[in-house]
């Protein structure tokens, strides 16, 4: 495996691993953040996977664009379109004043990330 890829999956583990400590916060929770970094963890699983497969890809943050990209080689991540999509507005959408996560959001994007975070990692060739 090259070094690109292993960049791609140290960087997706930080985020996982941030998402679940914004999302754990005893002081000052940040929901958006944590929602934020469960899609950039799975958004770079995915990256890795593109990279891995030596599939090009834009620096885009949108899920179901890079899984449609995904699609020839890996079929089965359709059937995961609905938890990618439930992750995509955290990319920008909560990012900004207007909307923010709530709990009950955060959660739910937090797992979405660890139902899909075991999936990708299968398809890189480890395990969790």
């Amino acid at each position: 495996m090259n070094e690109l890829i292993k960049e791609w999956i140290n960087k997706a583990e930080g985020d996982y691993y941030s998402a679940l400590r914004e999302y754990r916060a005893r002081k000052h929770p940040n929901y958006d953040a944590a929602g934020f970094h469960a899609q950039q963890s799975i958004e770079k699983y995915i990256k890795a996977i593109l990279q891995l497969k030596n599939i090009r890809f834009d620096k885009v943050h949108d899920l179901l664009a890079l899984m449609k990209l995904c699609l020839p080689i890996v079929p089965e991540l359709e059937m995961h379109k609905e938890l990618l999509s439930y992750l995509n507005p955290f990319a920008v959408a909560f990012r900004y004043p207007g909307e923010s996560a709530t709990r009950e959001e955060a959660l739910q994007a937090i797992k979405a990330m660890k139902a899909l975070k075991p999936i990708l990692i299968e398809i890189l060739g480890f395990t969790d």
